[in-house]
């Protein structure tokens, strides 16, 4: 998938076609030979500017067969399930294309990944069709820029092939040719076409690893760097090979989409999670703002029990009714001059409860503002995600199963299933 880190790197891909169905299926994608299709970014319209830089005279397997009876490859040795067809599928971002002027670009470049692709192949003899797709809408850019974006890329079906000398065996009459080359023949040979090559030192010769094994480099490498280095050696400069020794590799516009579900649908639960915290973080705030006015309200209510008991004290004393003076027992006195200066600092302390009960309340009734805010945002953000988590409940292994399996189902959404790889044979750009 591309990175939008601004830099335009070329892809090449490889695959193999392994049974006559696929070899059908890639047939009615490349040529167009459906009246429906199932990638709904395939626009009919355009698909007369797809351009053949070579246009099979008959269907693939015919052609296979008529190379054969003219004796132009060889299946000689061949075990029965051995595969005989490849595609190499070459690409750059949409974007590449799209700053260059888009369709014109396109197909000058793509010209010049032909002749790429023919030395790589080993002659054009082997290739049974080179197409151009420019039918095939960018989904994601398109929305962005608010007009039409389309993905030019060149697919390219042909038989792996590789010159085989045949010898003399000791049947021979002539002793004397035994072991030399009896003739060379094009065997096809997915296996011998695209195995590991040493990696050669300066000198030429190939490098070691400590265990005086030769270093072997991935026959996947040495295509992106034959495309990377060829596209450069035509004049196109500004593009940079993929990154090597990475396993990503290009999605299509539905990969794209269901991509960006999947990260849409993280975001939004990560977000959710983060709003049900905040709320935890409110409602544990509010509590305790809750139980310390509780606490400030029982301490005033028995600082008034106090004061009512104070008032207690007028009533101590006899008047005398000659003098009017009024006099106290000892105990009494005592009782009075305790209560006095309890009064004192009860009153203080009320009054400073009364203060610290104002600021609890009004504390607590920030908190509770700042409740119901987060509160309400939550609420429409557990709406706007409920889709996503209904489906996550009811099912989550096989939401996250389902997403992960498209994304995994190889490099081109199109309307067949493309053939499955053997282990290995992942793109290396």
């Amino acid at each position: 998938m591309a990175r939008n880190d601004g830099i335009d790197r070329t892809l090449a891909r490889n695959q193999d076609l392994e049974t006559p169905d696929d070899v059908a299926k890639v047939q009615e994608h490349n040529e167009r030979e459906k009246d429906r299709y199932s990638n709904v970014d395939i626009v009919p319209e355009r698909t007369p500017l797809n351009v053949h830089f070579k246009a099979p005279t008959a269907s693939y397997t015919k052609m296979f067969e008529q190379l054969e009876h003219d004796k132009v490859i060889s299946t000689r040795g061949l075990k029965e399930d051995a595969i005989k067809y490849g595609e190499l599928v070459f690409d750059v971002n949409s974007a590449y294309f799209y700053n260059h002027g888009g369709y014109e670009f396109a197909k000058q470049f793509y010209a010049d990944a032909y002749r790429a692709a023919v030395e790589i192949v080993g002659g054009e003899q082997y290739i049974l069709s080179a197409v151009m797709h420019a039918d095939e809408r960018n989904r994601a850019m398109s929305e962005a820029l608010g007009e039409d974006v389309y993905h030019y890329h060149l697919h390219v079906v042909y038989i792996p092939v590789v010159e085989k000398q045949i010898l003399w065996s000791k049947r021979c009459k002539d002793k004397s040719l035994v072991g030399t080359v009896k003739e060379t023949i094009t065997q096809v040979s997915r296996s011998k076409k695209w195995e590991s090559k040493s990696i050669l030192d300066e000198n030429g010769n190939p490098m070691l690893n400590a265990k005086g094994k030769k270093i072997l480099k991935s026959s996947y490498s040495v295509l992106q760097d034959d495309f990377f280095n060829f596209m450069r050696a035509a004049g196109y400069t500004d593009v940079e090979r993929g990154e090597r020794g990475s396993t990503e590799e290009h999605l299509t516009v539905t990969q794209f989409k269901v991509h960006a579900e999947q990260e849409r649908l993280e975001a939004v639960t990560a977000q959710v999670a983060q709003a049900e915290q905040t709320l935890v973080d409110a409602r544990t705030a509010t509590e305790k703002q809750k139980k310390k006015l509780e606490a400030l309200q029982k301490e005033t209510k028995t600082a008034k029990t106090v004061s009512l008991t104070v008032q207690d004290i007028e009533a101590m004393g006899k008047k005398s009714s000659i003098t009017g003076n009024i006099s106290f027992t000892p105990d009494q006195c005592e009782t009075l001059k305790r209560y006095a200066v309890n009064g004192i600092i009860a009153n203080a302390d009320n009054k400073r409860l009364k203060e610290k009960l104002a600021s609890a309340e009004k504390s607590a009734s920030i908190w509770k503002q700042r409740f119901d805010e987060v509160n309400e945002k939550y609420q429409e953000l557990k709406k706007k995600a409920q889709p996503f988590l209904d489906a996550l409940e009811i099912a989550s292994e096989r939401v996250r199963a389902f997403l992960d399996g498209i994304l995994a189902r190889g490099k081109e959404a199109q309307e067949h299933k493309l053939p499955a790889r053997k282990r290995g044979q992942d793109m290396e750009i």
